[in-house]
């Protein structure tokens, strides 16, 4: 596993600006949608208690696909002219800064392709350095979507952009899957926050919301991913629970650790105990 960049407010900042120059540049709203780092704040957004930010926009891109050679090739040339560059390796991979910016944003692209393995890469023909990783489950990101309206500064001019983002059924469903694929902290870390703050009123109104939009879904991988995320958040000493507790202490040191990771244990039992139920 990569090494994570330690999360800010200053870097989820510099993230929701990077994003918002790449839809400047597209010049309309993008069928790709977003669905990482960047969404808990918003799903979480009525909440006191504030998301530990981000480096990462993650966005899901079978929609930008299906539109053809036309969008992909669109999106490569918005990325580019937002100033990111790609990763020598990491097609699915662009960053924008380095020495002479503090922050190091990473603008990455996710597909769900049922044809191809979780895991694999896919290259876009049309491109010349753009492409998407396969990852199970981030399907469901695009197939729960709202509109929202983000404004930054580009250049000298404060610009206002539509962007598609997924909602709280299928940011948790997506997120479920990621984090059973990658083992990643921040992905329980993620999770364990909107369960607990979204606006809808926690973990019982998630697993209303994901019965209401999904509803004779929960079998399969999925299934796998809600048991494998419930496994990592057993008790307060498993590995889930203890992601949240670090993130936690980081942001809020003087909040009552103990009762912390309790409040998240309870929280992902309950949801997964009301998903189970169906």
């Amino acid at each position: 596993m990569e090494d994570e960049t330690p999360r800010s407010r200053p870097a989820r900042v510099a993230a929701e600006t990077a994003l918002v120059r790449v839809v400047h540049h597209y010049g309309s709203r993008p069928e790709f949608v977003l669905m990482g780092g960047l969404m808990p704040e918003y799903l979480c957004a009525g909440s006191g208690v504030q998301h530990a930010g981000t480096t990462d926009v993650d966005v899901q891109v079978d929609l930008e696909i299906a539109g053809g050679a036309v969008n992909v090739k669109k999106l490569e040339q918005a990325l580019r002219n937002a100033e990111f560059e790609p990763d020598a390796e990491r097609v699915w991979r662009w960053s924008f800064g380095g020495a002479a910016i503090p922050t190091v944003v990473k603008f990455e692209l996710l597909a769900d392709d049922e044809e191809v393995r979780s895991g694999e890469i896919l290259q876009f023909k049309e491109c010349d350095t753009l492409g998407a990783v396969n990852l199970r489950g981030t399907g469901f990101a695009p197939r729960d979507v709202v509109t929202r309206r983000l404004t930054a500064r580009v250049g000298d001019l404060k610009r206002t952009v539509e962007i598609s983002v997924t909602g709280l059924a299928g940011f948790l469903m997506a997120k479920s899957a990621a984090a059973r694929e990658r083992r990643k902290p921040k992905d329980w870390y993620d999770i364990a926050f909107v369960l607990l703050h979204n606006d809808a009123g926690g973990p019982e109104e998630a697993a209303k919301a994901i019965l209401a939009r999904f509803p004779g879904e929960l079998v399969g991988g999925t299934r796998t991913a809600l048991d494998d995320l419930a496994a990592n958040f057993m008790d307060t000493g498993s590995q889930g629970s203890q992601a949240y507790a670090d993130q936690m202490r980081v942001d809020y040191p003087d909040l009552d650790l103990a009762a912390t990771i309790a409040d998240a244990v309870v929280a992902v039992k309950t949801f997964h105990r009301l998903l189970s139920e169906r």
